[in-house]
């Protein structure tokens, strides 16, 4: 560890933010070159540099919200986002931009032509391919210290325990009931907080449950009268609600992970894009 710390403070480079204040960073280049010279991991570097108060320079627009304690816990944090298409690919894109350390992606599907209205990750070049196989691939591309497990399927009630443990916050970017029912009962059993969001036509809501919440029967009703698919069916899924509802999403897991801030908790945002409008409904 000293020895990692004298190779940071060795390459530490000033460098004058718009605030005007001067920081001292890390660049890309030097913490590439010091995780080659170690054999370390590149997160292993950022979490030392911020250990020694050298702030990774791709984090600097974080530091004035986040600070440096933030930062590390995100540097820290292990995430389970079930689901990698709409929701689940400008999630994982946001997340691996603000310096998550930990991303556990699970997804069965493939890319299709009908995706590329709205999914991050959907590009002309890459329909039939599996949505995780590319999610992993790009975001490595967006963030090399961000870890990614993968699990390329679509999971039951083991596979998700497993995929559960020892993680900080579970994402739901899910398209079906019975799953997102699942998810909840396997993260309330697992006592991890679980970021709800959820699309239709103009539409969107975002919740975030902890394990002692009431949770979906709040809203959904009970998991058993509801059908599989809700009215996104029939009005689609439009590209400005699904990247709004991402982008609140991984606001909450910041919050959560960080301790800022006051999360979604009992509370459901709900947002009417069409007329302009959004609400809070208290959850019971």
């Amino acid at each position: 560890m000293k020895n990692l710390q004298e190779h940071i403070r060795k390459r530490a480079q000033p460098y004058i933010a718009p605030n005007k204040r001067t920081y001292s960073t890390l660049t890309l280049p030097d913490r590439d070159f010091i995780a080659a010279a170690l054999g370390l991991p590149k997160k292993s570097v950022e979490i030392a540099a911020l250990e020694t108060g050298i702030i990774p320079q791709r984090y600097l627009r974080n530091i004035g919200s986040l600070e440096i304690s933030g930062q590390l816990k995100l540097l820290k944090a292990r995430v389970l986002l079930i689901g990698a298409g709409g929701l689940g690919g400008t999630i994982g894109q946001l997340l691996a931009r603000m310096g998550l350390g930990t991303l556990i992606l699970a997804d069965g599907d493939f890319f299709s032509e009908d995706n590329l209205n709205r999914q991050a990750f959907s590009l002309e070049q890459n329909i039939g391919q599996g949505k995780v196989q590319v999610a992993c691939s790009e975001i490595l591309k967006i963030n090399a210290a961000t870890e990614v497990e993968s699990f390329a399927g679509f999971v039951k009630e083991n596979e998700l325990a497993s995929l559960i443990r020892g993680v900080n916050v579970a994402i739901d970017a899910l398209d079906n009931m019975p799953t997102r029912f699942l998810l909840e009962k396997v993260c309330k059993e697992g006592k991890v907080p679980l970021v709800h969001g959820a699309v239709a036509g103009f539409s969107g809501q975002v919740t975030t449950i902890y394990p002692e919440d009431v949770g979906f029967k709040a809203f959904y009703g009970e998991s058993q009268t509801i059908p599989e698919k809700g009215i996104e069916v029939e009005l689609g899924n439009l590209a400005g609600i699904v990247s709004t509802v991402a982008s609140l999403q991984v606001q909450e897991v910041i919050k959560i992970i960080t301790g800022l801030g006051r999360p979604l908790r009992n509370r459901l945002l709900f947002l009417d894009s069409l007329n302009g409008s959004a609400e809070i409904i208290l959850l019971k």
